[in-house]
């Protein structure tokens, strides 16, 4: 007969393989029966398979809660134990990984202001050696996915065999729709060099507010995300940190509900067939693309050279500015939306600046 250590590994275990894997809880643990009342109220959902909650909140200006500290674990204690739910808390030193390892926390979290510094994995990383247990990481705040990747890279070197990645979105100045701007490309490029890492989205923490969780929750699965984790608390207007992002165990389970569950693919003959075709023109236009980009870079390196014959500055703002105004009216007729074109106009510019500085210097 299994002994109630061992069923419940196998819980985690499930629990992590699982896909969607879905994990909430509060933002901040703050008192002992707001933690079990919100884990008895998510577990009735039957919708969410591990529980979190902040038990040291690194903050980022000074007077802000920073958390109720190590006297919360044993909350998260005892609501796994009457609820089942596998737990997971957020680490950013040694002593807090011992300290959550001490109280049966049985996934790990390492938080964005904490991936930014490589001097903070690692003591982290240190303190899991020889240690076996699931370990998330975040996106650091800045949008680095050098940082991002090396984290993942120093935890395994400290022998973690189950890693994942938490998407939280990225810091970005004047940022108005989002708290963290969600960058996607950046998640999924992190998911083409890690193919094997389940990468799991924080529509709380990119949205900043409940009204537009849903939609940003949708997009990850849409993009074939492993999992969600988004903040729940039971009175979501008083908790003591990012009220406006959390929402109720209740509203959780409706979002959840209506989310509509897409699978990375299908077993159709005929799907395959039809995507086959589309694929190949995908192929044909890109490579015409790739042609025609070569053109251009080989017309502006003459422009180069004319600009060096005759000592003309390389940076030409009055046809910069006239270029993209074309382009941008252009994209409106075609259905191109303008940040693409913005990002796009701006990526051909610089390596025609790149290779027009070459020839300057030769």
């Amino acid at each position: 007969m299994e002994s109630t250590e061992t069923t419940h590994q196998s819980a985690v275990q499930a629990a992590w393989n699982k896909r969607p894997l879905i994990i909430s809880g509060p933002c901040s643990a703050e008192t002992e029966e707001q933690v079990i009342e919100t884990a008895e109220r998510l577990a009735k959902t039957g919708k969410v398979d591990m529980l979190r909650a902040g038990i040291w909140k690194p903050r980022t200006k000074p007077g802000m809660f920073e958390g109720i500290g190590a006297k919360g674990l044993p909350w998260l204690q005892k609501a796994k134990k009457l609820t089942g739910l596998p737990t997971t808390v957020e680490v950013a030193t040694g002593k807090q990984v011992e300290d959550a390892l001490t109280f049966d926390v049985d996934v790990l979290w390492i938080g964005a202001r904490t991936t930014v510094n490589p001097f903070s994995v690692q003591e982290v990383a240190d303190a899991l050696r020889g240690v076996d247990v699931p370990v998330l990481i975040k996106n650091p705040i800045n949008p680095d996915l050098e940082l991002w990747q090396g984290a993942v890279e120093r935890v395994a070197r400290a022998g973690i065999k189950q890693i994942g990645l938490i998407h939280r979105g990225f810091s970005s100045y004047g940022n108005t729709e989002f708290r963290n701007a969600p960058m996607w490309h950046l998640a999924i490029e992190m998911k083409r060099r890690m193919p094997g890492v389940p990468i799991i989205n924080d529509p709380s923490h990119i949205c900043g507010r409940r009204d537009i969780l849903q939609a940003t929750a949708q997009k990850a699965i849409d993009l074939d995300f492993d999992g969600l984790m988004i903040e729940s608390h039971i009175d979501p207007d008083n908790a003591w940190s990012d009220a406006k992002q959390q929402i109720t165990p209740e509203r959780l389970a409706e979002m959840l509900s209506a989310i509509s569950w897409s699978k990375e693919d299908v077993s159709s003959e005929s799907y395959h067939a039809a995507l086959d075709k589309l694929r190949e023109q995908i192929n044909h236009i890109d490579d015409e693309l790739m042609q025609l980009i070569s053109q251009r870079m080989s017309i502006a390196e003459k422009i180069g050279e004319y600009k060096r014959n005759n000592n003309v500055t390389i940076l030409q703002s009055t046809r910069w500015n006239e270029v993209l105004d074309k382009a941008l009216m252009k994209a409106g007729k075609v259905g191109l939306s303008e940040e693409f074109i913005v990002r796009y106009m701006d990526a051909i510019h610089m390596e025609s600046i790149n290779r027009q500085n070459k020839i300057m210097n030769d």
